[in-house]
């Protein structure tokens, strides 16, 4: 068995999610086509291959979709039936997914990226950005990273309270509220990472989905929500170039 994940806003660059566009089932986010391809073509082409293989299967798979997004079959159905045989594989080796992915000496997980104000097609407010991550890099485990990131979560909410902002959240679960800039954002946060008592830079490093494709139009990026305006490509670099000088922002 195995879980796809699904995304609100997709990059015109990333492997294609098949849905159905049926607007009378799920209002067009069906995946029967999806499905239908993992029992009516995935399946056949990969009996026989030893689920031990997974180079074997994956390039099968790849193969049989002949496209460069994997458009055909569908990266939904591609990915679904890659993650269960790695999983059948595991299972049947008496070995956790982990282990049997990473090898004996598999033992260490990244850093968490945090998504804790969410904007952009993420969200209902006036943030253009899509995703604002923190990263506890101070923490020597993951178990501690994770509550680092928990407390500057519930901090971040004291923050937004205290403005008397919207605590709500957006589709990935962090908040979601009206900022005066996309700028706004990263100072809500710093001021939460300031309040749980770690040092921004060192301690905790911050990330950013901008999801800029989600911006683009007809040669320039456009900010529908904060300021209104459009930007070049070479205007957009200047900008990241602000952010990073003013918030460690390391992705």
């Amino acid at each position: 068995r195995a879980a796809v994940p699904s995304g609100a806003s997709t990059g015109e660059h990333e492997a294609v999610e098949l849905r159905d566009g049926d607007s009378g089932r799920y209002l067009g986010k069906g995946t029967s086509r999806a499905v239908a391809n993992v029992h009516d073509e995935i399946a056949p082409a990969l009996k026989g291959i030893s689920a031990f293989d997974q180079v074997r299967v994956d390039e099968r798979m790849i193969d049989l979709d002949g496209t460069a997004n994997k458009g055909r079959l569908g990266a939904n159905a591609i990915l679904g039936v890659s993650l269960a045989t790695a999983h059948a594989a595991a299972a049947a080796a008496g070995l956790p997914l982990y282990r049997y992915l990473g090898g004996p000496s598999a033992r260490t997980l990244p850093v968490p990226m945090m998504n804790i104000l969410n904007g952009g097609a993420h969200s209902d407010n006036n943030v253009d950005l899509q995703e604002f991550m923190v990263m506890p890099v101070g923490a020597t485990t993951f178990a501690e990273g994770l509550r680092m990131g928990a407390e500057i979560f519930h901090n971040l909410k004291s923050v937004l309270k205290d403005r008397g902002l919207n605590t709500s959240v957006g589709d990935e679960g962090g908040f979601a509220p009206d900022l005066a800039s996309n700028d706004d954002a990263l100072e809500v946060i710093a001021e939460a990472v300031g309040r749980t008592g770690y040092q921004l830079g060192d301690d905790v490093l911050l990330a950013l989905d901008v999801a800029s494709s989600e911006l683009y139009a007809d040669g320039t990026y456009t900010f529908h929500w904060s300021d209104k305006k459009s930007r070049t490509s070479s205007q957009m670099t200047d900008y990241y170039g602000t952010l990073i000088e003013r918030f460690p922002i390391i992705s």
